[in-house]
């Protein structure tokens, strides 16, 4: 018996124990916190909110957040919304590291999301992620903080492009060759959607482009030239992550195109990536800082583009105006508009206005959203198809279905239902070869408004489900 005792001690004694970590608070995350005397429940929300604009779903409440505190580790991307989260709700860029949370991999969160004195330098890290797939760029969410930083952005970096890098001399025929590359990327872009020659415009960007931008020049304003040129490849790097709806991504690209705008000096480029960047801001429902950024735009166009171009302008503050609830002064600005169009007289558009194509159609699809956003969707609605019939047969592609496919929810949405599958179906009809999210996206919320009619036995509702479910299903 005593025997059977001390053999079961041993037994038990080599039972490896179970080690106990004990947690370190998070006591830079309870600072940040502290410093506004932030409600946890706040914080909760507000990460629920970022998470949900990068299109995921999390249950975060009081007690998660407490949990944080005490040293538990948020778990995925997590970090990154929170970080964006205390960043909207301090009012000053918060990145992972501010929160005592090292990014994984050793993978900087900031990239991009300042104005330094480099930003060819800038692109080549974004694009190198980009590129490599790195999942913390593309599930960033577009950072508030960061979208003020055109409107605070005084520094002059003229010096900088001064000194020669390299042994090649740039001149008239290389700022051509790169305006012709990124025309090239971009009719693909509309005619065949974002996510076609994606890589391969950020690989050009990084490797022909910035060694230009890099060298020397036969005159300065070749080098203004090419700099302008290179943000326009830049923005439209933006704009594929924008289809792709990688917000985060699409504003560190949008932001180093602005600085490289700014050094180039070329009058009203600079004023155009602020143009997108209140776009994008309003798209996701981000309203801070969009306004600024339109009128701030238009101040820098006035006097040096034609007044077709100032029209983009006027129609991006129209719209601002109407989403911060100023309807006579969108209304107003809207007459601009119209007065900016009649007073055209057929001059060039700057070619880094050339990014959506037409200016008139540029102008219909944007004016149709102000309608849209005041509450009027019968001249919406006129608006979207006016846009759409603006544009050359056999061109931007992607605009166009997503043009239609706004008319059309406008239409289901004042019950003229068959008149909407119409529509739906004529957006449908561009949508053969464009890999785009969100084109993807329309024909799924399609999917979802037609349901009711289809409930209701509508034919030309489930004719066109149909076909929608077999387009969804060849372009997974």
């Amino acid at each position: 018996m005593r025997g059977s005792v001390w053999a079961r001690r041993r037994r038990i004694s080599r039972i490896p124990r179970l080690a106990i970590t004990k947690r370190t608070p998070n006591t830079q995350l309870k600072a940040l916190i502290d410093e506004k005397r932030l409600p946890y429940e706040t914080v909760a929300h507000m990460v629920r909110l970022v998470a949900a604009e990068s299109g995921e779903s999390l249950r975060t409440n009081r007690s998660t957040v407490e949990h944080w505190i005490s040293g538990s580790r948020p778990a995925g991307n997590t970090p990154r919304y929170l970080a964006e989260a205390l960043s909207r709700l301090l009012g000053r860029l918060v990145t992972v590291d501010h929160l005592g949370l090292s990014a994984c991999g050793g993978e900087d969160d900031s990239i991009g999301l300042s104005l330094g004195p480099d930003p060819v330098e800038t692109v080549t890290l974004i694009g190198k992620a980009d590129v490599n797939r790195r999942r913390f760029l593309a599930a960033s969410a577009c950072s508030v903080a960061a979208a003020a930083l055109p409107l605070e952005y005084v520094r002059d970096m003229a010096g900088r492009a001064a000194a020669a890098r390299s042994g090649a001399i740039a001149g008239d025929a290389e700022v051509a060759a790169v305006r012709d590359m990124v025309q090239v990327f971009t009719a693909m872009d509309e005619l065949h959607g974002g996510q076609h020659g994606r890589s391969a415009l950020v690989q050009y960007l990084m490797s022909d482009v910035a060694t230009l931008c890099r060298g020397r020049f036969r005159n300065d304003d070749a080098r203004r030239q090419m700099l302008s040129a290179a943000a326009s490849g830049v923005h439209l790097a933006g704009w594929k992550s924008y289809d792709a709806g990688e917000q985060g991504l699409a504003q560190r690209y949008y932001l180093q195109s602005y600085a490289l705008a700014t050094e180039s000096g070329v009058p009203g480029h600079d004023g155009f990536v602020m143009r997108t960047m209140s776009q994008q801001g309003m798209k996701i429902h981000r309203a801070e800082h969009c306004l600024a950024l339109a009128e701030t735009g238009l101040d820098r166009v006035k006097g040096h583009v034609d007044p077709a171009t100032e029209a983009l302008f006027h129609i991006t503050q129209a719209h601002a105006l109407a989403k911060t609830g100023q309807r006579q002064q969108a209304v107003r600005a809207v007459e601009r508009v119209r007065a900016r169009l009649d007073a055209a007289k057929g001059d060039p558009t700057p070619f880094w206005a050339r990014a959506w194509g037409p200016v008139e159609a540029t102008v219909r699809s944007r004016t149709a959203k102000v309608f849209a956003t005041l509450g009027d969707p019968h001249n919406a609605a006129q608006q979207y198809a006016m846009a759409a019939a603006s544009r050359p047969p056999g061109t931007y592609a992607r605009i166009i279905a997503l043009d239609l496919v706004a008319q059309a929810e406008l239409q289901a949405g004042q019950g003229a239902i068959e008149q909407a599958c119409t529509t739906w179906g004529r957006a449908m009809d561009h949508m053969d070869g464009v890999a785009s999210v969100r084109t993807r996206k329309a024909v799924k919320n399609m999917r979802r408004d037609l349901t009711r009619f289809r409930a209701r036995g509508l034919r030309c509702a489930a004719d066109l489900d149909e076909r929608a479910r077999d387009f969804l299903t060849a372009h997974r």
